[in-house]
Formats: C-alpha cells, sequence, structure tokens
C-alpha cells in the first residue's frame, strides 16, 4: 500500500493533484490521508513511515507565494523536514508539494495535462518500487 498525504490548503489545486496521482497509480492500492495544510506533511509523513505499513509515502501540497514571508518560511520547513524524512527512511518518500510564485503557475501544474506533479510523483513512485509501468 502507497500512502498518499493530502494538504486541505489550497484545496482545489491540490485535488488536482491528487487526480493526477490517482491516474498515475491506477489499479494499485492507496491510503489518502488529509492534513490541513503543507507544514503538516512531514511529520505526517514520518507516522506514515513509522507504522511499517506502506511501501512509499507521496505528499502532496501548495504553496503560493503572498504579501508575506510566510511562504518563504513554510516552503523550508516543507521541503527541510520531508527531506530528513526522506533521508532517515527506509522507504521512498516523495515529494509532490508546489511551491508557487502565483496561482496561475498552481493550476498549470495540477490541471489534467502531460505537466501535472501529481502524476509525476505517482510515476516515480513507481518506478521506485519497480511496480508495474
Amino acid at each position: 500500500m502507497i500512502a498518499v498525504i493530502t494538504s486541505e490548503f489550497n484545496k482545489e489545486i491540490v485535488n488536482g493533484l491528487l487526480d493526477g496521482c490517482k491516474k498515475s497509480l491506477k489499479g494499485h492500492d492507496l491510503d489518502i490521508i488529509k492534513v490541513p495544510g503543507a507544514f503538516e506533511l512531514p511529520s505526517t509523513a514520518q507516522q506514515c513511515v513509522d507504522s511499517n505499513k506502506y511501501l512509499a509515502v507521496i505528499t502532496l501540497g501548495c504553496v503560493i507565494k503572498g504579501e508575506t514571508d510566510h511562504y518563504d518560511y513554510i516552503c523550508q520547513a516543507v521541503s527541510i523536514g520531508l527531506m530528513n524524512v526522506s533521508i532517515e527512511s527506509n522507504i521512498p518518500i516523495l515529494f509532490g508539494v508546489l511551491t508557487c510564485q502565483n496561482s496561475q503557475l498552481a493550476f498549470e501544474r495540477s490541471r489534467d495535462n502531460d505537466f501535472n506533479k501529481g502524476f509525476e510523483v505517482g510515476d516515480a513512485a513507481k518506478k521506485l518500487l519497480k511496480l508495474d509501468l
């Protein structure tokens, strides 16, 4: 089973990422786990690793730059947090978190097209796990 952790913040964009991920991993068992925002992705990924019930953990989220420094702090915390989980883990941890300068860029990466980041990380999970392609 593969854990797919999704942030509920920027929900429309993240739902597009999840759709792409599901499309890529069609036929494989997924456990969809929802968290409030991107900041909660690393700790939840660590909980999934610690549970020993997943072959891989995919994280999906979206952080869009606003007028304050909050964007920088969240992006840094999430990327470093997930990197640390990945380094210490014995299973693949995949980073499907969009960090975009504006909502237009985020929507482009979450639509049903060849640039869907959710599809890309689902495909990467299959390759890392050597699942049937």
